[in-house]
This record gives structure tokens, sequence and C-alpha cells, in this order.
């Protein structure tokens, strides 16, 4: 007669069970129920709220590291092991708003402004195209003194001098009618982080004069004239409840962005939350792991922030799922000037070093940065 040793592993499983005190039991079933959480992410694509309130909650080390497996396997299936380099050129720290988290808001009276020249930007994409850039991102403050024309001239003339490759812009929230402009002079992309889905925390990171409802409208006409757009959040930051982020996974699912930024809450010296604490540098890989396994094409950036409050962080996000890394194109002179957060990584660094130094990390834990637009991929 055949032996039936189909019960030994419960019975085994039970024994152990029956050795953990009920703390340890809870733990181990709540463990249990997140990582079925993480199997129907990666199989459904969503969840609803309850659903990620519980997900959330339950970021043990053990959790995180069963979500980072399962994205660094679905990251490989679309875009293997490349990694895509973006070359940031801050053109300017000229802010009008006044955002209570932001090292470079309009309040900040310590704050040496500068802007660079049509020029200046020219010449930041032109030494980042003879290292391998072959997207180029524009960021500055909401600086009204870059007239539509100006950007559309700028963008115009990178398109022109290099037509294989992409520019992204990065300069806040504009009227659908400059978007459109953008559009047309050749912009591919747009980044906009939404910073929180849930109205009542947006106000209390911002003034009153700055609007919720404006920024997701931003957001729908950015997606609607056809950019790549790119919206996110940062982790930690003040008066964020689980049930906020609960939210932003929520919106993201169904906005279904191009790019999801998102990088811990890193407070600035200068601003009314200074003394807040950082954001979770767990919460924020963990996080970086569910967001590609909601969208598995989406393309996700390791932030600076991440590499800023830990020296391998963005190594980290990669093995966690992300598959972009933003170097620094700006002159070194101006980039100690562009601190939306203290202690900023790499703005010393000449840009040729920051490409070399990105390059090797990324092979040690055996991934490649490559000469590409790294397009979105459907």
């Amino acid at each position: 007669m055949a032996v039936k040793w189909c019960l030994a592993p419960i019975d085994f499983i039970c024994y152990h069970c029956a050795l953990l005190s009920s703390e340890e039991r809870i733990f181990m079933e709540l463990e249990m129920e997140a990582k079925k959480l993480i199997d129907k992410l990666e199989l459904e694509h969503k969840l609803d709220k309850d659903e990620w309130i519980s997900l959330l909650d339950s970021c043990s080390d053990e959790v995180r590291e069963y979500a980072a497996e399962k994205a660094r396997a679905v990251a490989q299936s679309v875009y293997g092991n490349d990694v895509f380099i973006r070359g940031i050129v801050e053109f300017s720290n000229v802010c009008k708003n006044d955002c209570y988290y932001c090292g470079i808001r309009a309040g900040n009276c310590n704050l040496e402004r500068y802007k660079l020249t049509e020029e200046d930007i020219l010449q930041c994409c032109k030494a980042g195209y003879r290292y391998g850039f072959r997207t180029f991102v524009l960021q500055s403050g909401e600086d009204l003194s870059y007239t539509t024309e100006d950007i559309c001239r700028i963008v115009s003339r990178i398109k022109s001098e290099f037509p294989d490759c992409a520019v992204t812009l990065s300069i806040g929230e504009k009227s659908r009618e400059d978007y459109a402009a953008y559009k047309e002079a050749g912009a591919d992309r747009y980044l906009l982080r939404h910073e929180t889905a849930n109205k009542a925390h947006y106000e209390k990171l911002h003034p009153d004069e700055m609007s919720w409802d404006n920024r997701m409208r931003c957001l729908r006409d950015l997606k609607e004239l056809g950019f790549q757009t790119g919206c996110g959040i940062m982790v930690g930051s003040p008066y964020q409840t689980t049930e906020c982020i609960a939210d932003d996974m929520i919106f993201m699912s169904e906005f279904k962005p191009e790019m999801i930024g998102i990088g811990p809450f890193l407070p600035h010296k200068d601003t009314p939350f200074k003394d807040e604490p950082k954001g979770s540098y767990e919460m924020t890989l963990f996080l970086l792991s569910l967001c590609r396994l909601m969208l598995p094409h989406v393309l996700l950036p390791a932030t600076t922030a991440l590499g800023t409050i830990r020296p391998d962080g963005r190594e980290q996000g990669v093995m966690s799922g992300a598959n972009v890394i933003m170097p620094n194109l700006s002159p070194t002179e101006v980039r100690d000037k562009y601190m939306l957060y203290d202690n900023k990584i790499c703005t010393g660094d000449a840009s040729d070093k920051c490409h070399d130094c990105v390059e090797a990390r990324m092979k040690l834990i055996g991934y490649r940065v490559v000469v590409d637009r790294g397009d979105y991929r459907v």
C-alpha cells in the first residue's frame, strides 16, 4: 500500500505554528496575506482601497523583498536589464510658488537665484550627447520670465540639433494652450508630480493660491495632448497617511502615467517643514516595486533623493523594479543652488563623471546603462 505523505508538510507547519507566540502567529498571517495581495496585484494590476491599506501596513522586510523579486522579473520581461539615463538640465531656480516643502520656494530669501541662457542650455545638451545621453530633461521652478515662445524655441533647437533625442519638460503648471505649443515644438514628455491624490492632503502642503483641481487638470491635458506623462509623490511627506498613499496608488492605476517619480520626502532647512522627519527609505522601495507590478511598462526612476537618503539607494531602487536614472547635466557652478532638499548628492561632480559613476554602479548589480531614448514600451 502506498504511503500518503501529503499531510506531513501541513502537520509540520501546524507543529511549527504551535511553537510560535500569538503575536508571532499574527505577524506571520499578516505577511502571508500581504504576499497574496502582491500576487493579486501582479496578476490583475489593481487592488481596492482596503486592500491597498492592508498591503501598505504590512511592509516588513520579507514582504518588501517578495515584492521586489517579482518587480525585477516584471521589469526585465519588458525592458530586460537595460537602465535608461536622462540628463537633467536645471535651468532656473526661480519659482513663483511657495510650496511648504520645497527649497526653491518663492519665500526662501536665503537662496541665490540663477537663470541659464538659451545658449547655456544648448551647451549642456551638447556635452550630454557626447556622454551618451539621448533624453534631456529641462527642469526649473515655475519661472515666468521664460515665455512660452522661449521654451518652444529652446525645445525646437534641441530637437533640430539632436533629432535622435527626446526632450522632457518639467516646468510646472501651465495652460492647455502652452502645453499644446510645447508639443508642437517637439517636446516628447512632461513630468508633473501630482504630489498627492488626496485633496485635503494637497492643501496642507501648498498655500491657498495653489489648487489641487488645477494640478489634476494639467495632468489630464498633458495626457490628452499625447505627451508621455509622468506623475508621482513624495513618500513620507508631512501629514501623509496610509490612506493618502492608497489614494495615490488608485489614482495612478487609473491615470496610467508613462512615468512615475517616487522618492522619499527630504526636508530643507529654509522651509516650514524643516523639522519634519525624512520619508521612509524602505517604504519608497516597496512602492517602487508595487508600481512596477501595477503598471508593468511604466518608466520608473530610482531618484536622486533615494540616492541621497542612502549611498546605494539608486542601486536598490533598480533592484526593486526601477529602470531609469537621471544624472545632472547642469553647470557645476549652479547645482548647489537648485536644492529642493538638503544634502543633495552629485552637486560637485562633472557630468561625464556622473555618467561613468552611474554606469559602473549599474554594472555591479548586473544592469547596463544604454545609449537610448528609453521610450515607454507598449
